[in-house]
């Protein structure tokens, strides 16, 4: 499966465990939530993707405590992000997928212009 299906994916729209209070057994992370392309238990976040270190984690839904809303940015053409902050049980498990051009050295977002566009634009594109 190519990393274009896994940013690609749709947004997760079902995710309505809201709190009143953070809970105090998770820890935050803010992106944009994608559905997990084949598995049903589980969600991922595009973490900073307009950022300099982007990359894509990936959660079992069990683990997730609580969901917020974020303000969504929007650049100078009108394009805005979807962001939200997931509050994730402490000591769970999760995967970071990191994105990066093959190159020599190896390229990462923060220093492949072309890479970082492509991770965004995918990203936009179920905003």
């Amino acid at each position: 499966m190519s990393i274009g299906s896994w940013i690609q994916s749709r947004p997760f729209t079902e995710l309505i465990r809201y709190r009143a209070e953070t809970p105090s057994n998770a820890v935050s992370f803010i992106g944009a939530l994608r559905k997990h392309p084949y598995d049903e238990g589980k969600c991922l976040l595009i973490a900073d993707p307009k950022g300099c270190d982007p990359s894509i984690l990936e959660f079992r839904l069990e683990d997730v405590l609580g969901a917020e809303e974020m303000p969504s940015p929007v650049d100078t053409g009108g394009q805005s992000l979807s962001l939200v902050k997931l509050w994730i049980r402490r000591g769970s498990f999760g995967i970071r997928y990191e994105p990066f051009e093959v190159d020599e050295p190896i390229k990462t977002a923060s220093s492949s212009e072309a890479l970082a566009e492509k991770l965004l634009k995918s990203v936009r594109c179920w905003s």
